[in-house]
């Protein structure tokens, strides 16, 4: 894909910018005619080896914390858009702590959109997480929450200059915290690979998938937007499997059980987000519901929409087999490069 035009000379601000997703789409931004790519993140060391690895003057690092509005405030200042991807993002350590999901993941996102709004940036796109539709654990119910503050930025400031939009994906394979890795260990040191159960289903999305998602709303969405994109998936026994096959050994499965808020299969987009949708063919487009508090009209008239669609979930998709599995696996620069050492 290429470099969106509409940056070209432009500030891009990346929150959470050293993780995953953050230094991909900061290397996307350097490969085109960005001016300038701000991070910014808690953690200095690898803001250091960050801007030792890349190695380039138009990084900016700083150190900050999207809890905190005024660092927020501070980053955004001059910016063009926002890339916002600071999260707490681990499943069981959010159901331990769920007052720190929250404040991460929704007070959090609402100092990005309003330091956002405050600076006059030009779009803000928020990254979430197929664990937002119908969430049964905290991860999933903050990361929800942010998509509503989002939505209810738009709705109450339809004149803004700041579009403030959302995108939500399923799994990204080889990012950080990733369960493929820990499986290319437990193979290297001949441990059993240990599975939660082998009937649980994920979408599978590569770093590359999840950047252009987040470019494609960046560039086409209006306030308010939610872009899905679709995804294949596959079983949690089906993908150790590939990665022991792919690494040339006889898969050893050890069922270990369903961890904290977890769920059998996830859902992309609901079958009520479904009856406004807009299929663009590789993604879903969400409008906002832009109705205000006045519902006289519907009771008056009446406007129940007919559902006629399922949810969009990772048991009623495209589903790989382990072969299949195996030829995604190896098409992935990082897990080659993890499976060579």
């Amino acid at each position: 894909m290429t470099q969106p035009a509409a940056t070209d000379g432009s500030t891009v601000l990346v929150t959470g910018g050293t993780g995953s997703f953050g230094g991909t789409m900061a290397r996307r931004l350097l490969d085109g005619d960005v001016a300038e790519v701000r991070i910014l993140s808690r953690d200095e060391l690898k803001q250091d080896d960050m801007r030792r690895e890349i190695g380039d003057p138009r990084v900016r690092f700083y150190i900050g914390d999207v809890r905190d509005y005024g660092s927020v405030d501070r980053a955004s200042r001059g910016v063009d858009f926002v890339f916002h991807a600071a999260a707490l993002k681990q499943v069981p350590s959010c159901e331990f702590f769920p007052l720190e999901a929250v404040r991460t993941n929704v007070f959090g996102s609402a100092n990005v959109i309003e330091a956002s709004n405050a600076n006059g940036v030009r779009s803000v796109v928020c990254l979430g997480t197929d664990k937002a539709a119908y969430p049964v654990n905290a991860m999933g119910m903050s990361k929800a929450m942010m998509e509503k503050v989002a939505q209810a930025f738009a709705r109450n400031n339809p004149t803004a200059r700041t579009v403030v939009s959302t995108v939500r994906y399923g799994n990204v394979m080889m990012s950080r915290g990733s369960v493929i890795p820990m499986f290319v260990e437990q193979v290297r040191s001949g441990r059993p690979m240990t599975v939660t159960d082998p009937e649980m289903t994920r979408f599978l999305m590569s770093l590359d998938d999840a950047v252009g998602l987040v470019e494609y709303a960046f560039t086409r969405a209006r306030p308010g937007d939610l872009y899905v994109r679709k995804a294949p998936e596959c079983t949690v026994g089906d993908l150790a499997t590939a990665v022991a096959t792919a690494m040339g050994v006889q898969p050893d499965l050890q069922v270990i059980g369903t961890r904290h808020g977890e769920k059998l299969y996830e859902t992309l987009a609901t079958r009520e987000e479904l009856t406004r949708a807009e299929d663009q063919g590789d993604y879903y487009r969400v409008a906002v519901d832009a109705r205000d508090l006045n519902y006289a009209e519907y009771f008056d008239q009446g406007d129940v929409a007919e559902i006629g669609a399922d949810d969009y979930h990772s048991h009623n998709t495209e589903r790989l087999d382990v072969a299949q599995v195996v030829d995604l696996l190896q098409s992935i620069p990082a897990f080659r490069a993890l499976t060579a050492r």
